[in-house]
This record gives structure tokens, sequence and C-alpha cells, in this order.
């Protein structure tokens, strides 16, 4: 009875690993964003045929292609849907949360170490900012605030795998993003404040009204993945190993702010499409001087290419929505801008390490 039992199962299995699965995974390819959950789940009950293991290289293939067509798939979204993004333009905090999460959970405390490389690059990174807003502020407040936070602003939660598929380190450069991402939110309420934002109240309630926004968005990730570690160390472990999550939190989140930015753009006078342009040409001059300098302190410390990254590639989700939410709103077309100059950078850099 067992072999029997035994045998048809088998014959099922085969059935359904043959004739079933694969139309419901066409259908999951097929909308993209499939879920990591699920088809580990159905992996574990069969074994998946060929032609399945194949569509999955293709669709990992895919990821990358679309990936540097998400900007400008962000700029049209707040041109066709206004109306939509102000609508869930609420949610732009919390997926920039649970990305700093899903990157903080592959950090191991015990390589935690600030080095010589974290502070040459933190110091370029706040005084460099205030030098550029210094320089910039007699001329025009919104060019002086868009290259300020295109600075200013901490590193991106993709640059340590970028640093990693360009021969970096990642735990030196996971480092320096903790680091990073916590000088800001110390630093952020006192700049901002001091730059005119919530001019309406006093300064010391300006500074704790950002504080209270700020600081929870940047230090609670960091705690929560500590305390999962600590506590929960499966549930750690199953976020630490899905990193490509952060892809598909990064595109919606891109799609709200940058199509905030877009819209907010639409409804400037002409009078101010000159700032706008300034703007981007500045970002772009800031990124490339950031790559350079970061690189050149990188070589100093022996790794330069996590300190051309760590100093390079910048949040810019939480830049725009930090330039919307305490700057003049024009200021956000500077990140807005940085997000292009920021990927045609790493694109030459990945080409030209393939060809080698």
């Amino acid at each position: 009875m067992r072999l029997n039992e035994k045998l048809k199962a088998s014959k099922k299995n085969e059935f359904y690993c043959s004739r079933i699965f694969p139309y419901i995974y066409r259908f999951i390819f097929r909308t993209y964003f499939r879920n990591d959950f699920i088809c580990n789940f159905l992996s574990k009950l069969v074994i998946l045929p060929p032609e399945i293991k194949k569509q999955e290289m293709k669709i990992s293939q895919l990821r990358e292609k679309i990936k540097p067509w998400m900007l400008p798939i962000a700029m049209l979204g707040g041109l066709v849907c206004h109306d939509f993004i102000e609508r869930v333009a609420w949610l732009a905090p919390y997926l920039i949360f649970v990305m700093l999460l899903i990157t903080y959970c592959r950090v191991d405390p015990k390589e935690f170490r600030v080095t010589s490389l974290s502070r040459g690059l933190l110091a370029v990174q706040i005084l460099g900012a205030v030098a550029v807003y210094l320089a910039l502020l007699p001329v025009d407040p919104a060019l002086a605030q868009g290259t300020f936070i295109c600075v200013f602003c901490p590193t991106a939660t993709a640059a340590p795998v970028i640093t990693g598929m360009l021969g970096g380190s990642v735990a030196r450069l996971a480092t320096f993003s903790i680091i990073s991402n916590m000088t800001v939110a110390i630093l952020a309420p006192v700049m901002f404040s001091l730059m005119g934002t919530e001019a309406e109240i006093g300064f010391v309630d300006s500074v704790a009204l950002i504080a209270t926004k700020v600081v929870p968005l940047l230090v609670l990730p960091l705690l929560a993945a500590f305390l999962l570690r600590r506590f929960v160390p499966k549930a750690h472990e199953a976020i630490a190993t899905r990193q490509t999550w952060s892809f598909y939190i990064w595109a919606v989140s891109l799609f709200i702010v940058v199509g905030r930015a877009v819209s907010f753009v639409m409804s400037e006078p002409p009078a101010m499409v000159p700032t706008m342009l300034w703007l981007a040409l500045l970002s772009g001059v800031v990124c490339c001087a950031q790559f350079y300098v970061g690189r050149k302190i990188g070589a100093r410390a022996g790794d330069k290419i996590a300190g051309a990254q760590g100093l390079g590639q910048k949040n810019t989700v939480l830049a725009i929505w930090m330039a919307l939410t305490y700057l003049n709103p024009v200021a956000s077309v500077a990140p807005a801008a940085y997000v292009a100059w920021q990927n045609t950078i790493n694109s030459i850099q990945l080409y030209l390490k393939r060809k080698r």
C-alpha cells in the first residue's frame, strides 16, 4: 500500500511539475514582481523542470535591464498619475524604513569598526555639504539647498551591492552606510532649521519637529535589525538573504518621490525652468566630484572602490523626500537628476569591470 501511495504521489507530483506549475510560473514571471516566498515554497515541493530554471534566469536578467529605466518610468508616472501619487505619498518614509532595515540586516555588528575611510568620507559629506551651500547661497537659495542635499544625503542602501560587484569591501561600505545615516539623523534637524524651514515656529521647536520625523526613520531600522538578530534570528536571516527585495521597494519609492518632484515641477511657472536646469547641472558636477574625491580617499585607506561608492552613490529617494518635506520643493530637482548621474557612472563602471 505504501509503495502504491508513493507511486501515485510521484506521478501526481510529476504531473504538477510538468503541466501545472510551468503555467503558474509563467503567470508569475509575466507580472515581473514575483513573490519570492511562493516561488521558494513551490520549489521545495517539486523538482522544477529546466524550462522554469531558465525562466528564473531570464527574470533576473530582465530586472537588470529594467533597472536603468526606473527613473524615466518614475518621471512618466509623475506626469500620468499626478493625483494618484499625491494619495500614496505618505508611503515614502515607510518604504525608506524597510529599505534601510533590509540593508542593516546583513551587517554583522562584529565587523562594525570606524576606520580612517569612514572618517574621511564623513568629513567630506558634512563639511563639503556646508561648503557648497555657503558658496551658492548668495547666488540662489534654491540652488544652494539642492546642491547641499546632494552632498549631505547619506550613502545609498544599494551601494554595498555595487561595491561588491566592482570588487570592493562590502563590510567597510556597509559600516560607513550606518555611520552616514546616523550622522544625518543627528544633524539634519539642526541644519534644515538653520536653512529656514518651518519658519513660522521657533528654532528649537523646528529642530524638535524635524527630529521626530527624521531620527526614527534613520535610527529605528538599525535598532530593529539588531533586535531581530538577537531575539528572532530566523526572521533576521530571512531578511538578510533577500536583498533583492530592496530593488522592488526602491522602484516603488522612486516612483512616489520622483513622481512627486515631477508633479511639483509641472506646477512651477516657466520662469523657474532656468533654475531647475542649473540644479540638474550642479547635481551632475557634485556627483562626479564625489566619486572622484571618494576614490582618492579610498585609495589612501586601501579601498578606492568602497571610497568612491560610499561618497558618490547616494540615497536619492531619501534626499528627494527630505527636499520636498523640509527645503524649498524646487530643490528636489537636484537629487532627482542625481539619480540619472550616479546610475550612469555605475553603469560605466560595471561595463568596464566586465570588459576586463
